[in-house]
């Protein structure tokens, strides 16, 4: 955390329990002026972070995750008290975390060593590809997996060589608070892993800081504030943003593993989740039976705060936009099979089942972030993928089937596909993370999430001089003449092409 006496806190926030309401905890509003007070200890820290050997850097991430992983009640207590999730997904959560922490700790080396490419027609020249650290990333991090999403971003940027400023939500401070007491203990450079807590007015301040990258995640309309405070320094942006996502069951999928999948896409962790199966469209073969086995399943999920499967909502200004967004379903014609807006109780939502949704409707255009399962039928499952493509967002999707589901995956406009199963590319840590239109830009996770978070720097060094060189003025004037056969002997044909077609049919 930072340290109050770099300037006087602008107030404090009072972290409350979704399931009692109850305050938790409380943690300081920080100004702008504590803020860039971090981001100038971070510069610090970055210097001798990236100095070091990645086999050291490795050791201290390595140490890190054993630290967490030691401290993993911890952790889940802190999660469920303050996000409302069922303990049990809690510590889900801390494992996938910690899965991505191990990922960026092994891979970095490989990833990130110093590569040699083909130096085409300079040929006396070494060309090698570096991926060299950015110095200071600021994370700005979600409520909804308070330690599982931020670690997408603060893992690989570590690993990557740099440190990092993290802002995280004021309704789950708490998470971080903890994460960077382990973070000090554990990692050998101080400084390299801060916490900055407040409201917007922090994340603002850190969004215009001198910071080298910022990793958002968060709703589409507040990335784009956060892009614009990036563009006064043009400071590069990861933008992680909102989804709604679309589930496709085509005529031939088994019908009762759909459901449930589906059910658990749509349901878990309340429905409040980016990659949450927030559209559904069945096939008319079978459209009557999957929303039967949709209900059978969703009927079987239980709410409350003592072991059920889903909890209460994190924030009450989500539960009023489920509740408008189920009202607006009913008044243009939706049916409510089970659950519904007159079944919500204070932070607690039944799992809510709607058929008859059009497109014209909140529910299927907006993001709910919900526990909602809104079905609609469709022709087949080219009609599906041709629905769910229709939406502004295109972070995850998922498809089930069985002749063509490959074929139909590819067509779905979206970062992440999960072929007969859901959120499966959110556990798998080598798979890169992210979406397309307004679900924002960039990868995190996997190799590319280490790249990601580098510089990526090209040079030429000369090996062997010659006599002659295109890289210099004074050349004779039957230099044209030679460049011209040069060109038609490379890509006019003749024998490159030879050669090519020779080697071709040695391989037959």
């Amino acid at each position: 955390m930072v340290s109050l006496t770099d300037t006087a806190p602008m107030g404090a926030i009072e972290v409350m329990s979704p399931a009692t309401g109850e305050v938790i905890g409380q943690v300081p509003v920080l100004p702008a002026e504590a803020v860039n007070a971090a981001v100038a200890r971070a510069k610090k820290a970055a210097a001798t972070w990236s100095a070091m050997p990645m086999a050291e850097r490795r050791h201290d991430l390595v140490a890190f995750r054993r630290h967490i992983a030691a401290r993993v009640d911890d952790f889940a207590d802190t999660i469920h008290r303050e996000n409302g999730k069922p303990r049990l997904d809690a510590t889900v959560e801390v494992m996938m975390a910690l899965s991505h922490l191990h990922h960026a700790a092994v891979r970095a080396e490989k990833v990130l060593r110093k590569k040699r490419v083909a130096s085409g027609l300079l040929a006396n020249f070494r060309a090698e590809v570096s991926y060299c650290p950015l110095g200071v990333v600021a994370v700005i991090g979600p409520w909804n997996y308070p330690l599982f999403t931020p670690m997408g971003s603060i893992a690989y940027a570590l690993g990557a060589g740099n440190a990092v400023v993290f802002k995280p939500s004021e309704l789950t401070p708490l998470t971080a608070k903890l994460l960077a007491e382990v973070a000090a203990e554990s990692l050998s450079v101080p400084d390299l892993l801060q916490v900055v807590t407040g409201d917007g007015r922090t994340g603002d301040a850190l969004a215009g800081a001198d910071v080298d990258k910022i990793a958002f995640t968060g709703s589409a309309a507040t990335g784009r504030k956060v892009m614009t405070r990036a563009a006064e320094r043009l400071t590069p942006v990861l933008m992680e943003l909102g989804g709604k996502d679309a589930a496709v069951i085509a005529g031939d999928a088994d019908v009762d593993k759909a459901a449930a999948a589906t059910v658990y896409g749509a349901l878990a962790n309340t429905g409040q989740a980016c990659v949450s199966i927030e559209r559904v469209y069945a096939a008319e073969d079978i459209y009557d039976q999957f929303v039967a086995k949709v209900v059978e399943h969703a009927g079987r999920v239980t709410v409350g705060d003592n072991g059920e499967d889903l909890g209460p909502m994190t924030s009450e200004a989500q539960v009023d936009i489920v509740r408008d967004h189920l009202d607006d379903a009913v008044a243009k014609g939706a049916e409510v099979l089970m659950g519904g807006a007159d079944e919500i109780r204070g932070r607690y939502i039944k799992p809510t089942v709607l058929v008859g949704v059009t497109p014209e409707m909140k529910i299927m255009t907006e993001e709910t972030f919900g526990p909602v399962v809104a079905i609609a039928r469709v022709a087949d499952a080219d009609d599906g993928v041709r629905q769910a493509n229709r939406s502004a967002y295109g972070l995850g999707s998922a498809i089930f089937g069985r002749a063509r589901v490959r074929e139909l995956a590819d067509q779905i406009r979206s970062g992440m596909t999960s072929v007969n199963s859901v959120l499966a590319f959110s556990g798998i840590p080598s798979l890169p993370f992210g979406g397309v239109g307004d679900s924002g830009f960039g990868r995190i996770h996997g190799d590319e999430g280490l790249r990601e978070f580098s510089r990526t720097k090209s040079t030429a060094e000369e090996r062997v001089p010659l006599p002659m060189s295109l890289l210099s003025f004074g050349l004779p004037a039957s230099t044209v003449d030679r460049i011209r056969t040069l060109i038609h002997q490379l890509y006019g044909g003749g024998a490159v092409d030879r050669a090519g077609a020779a080697i071709r049919s040695l391989r037959r």
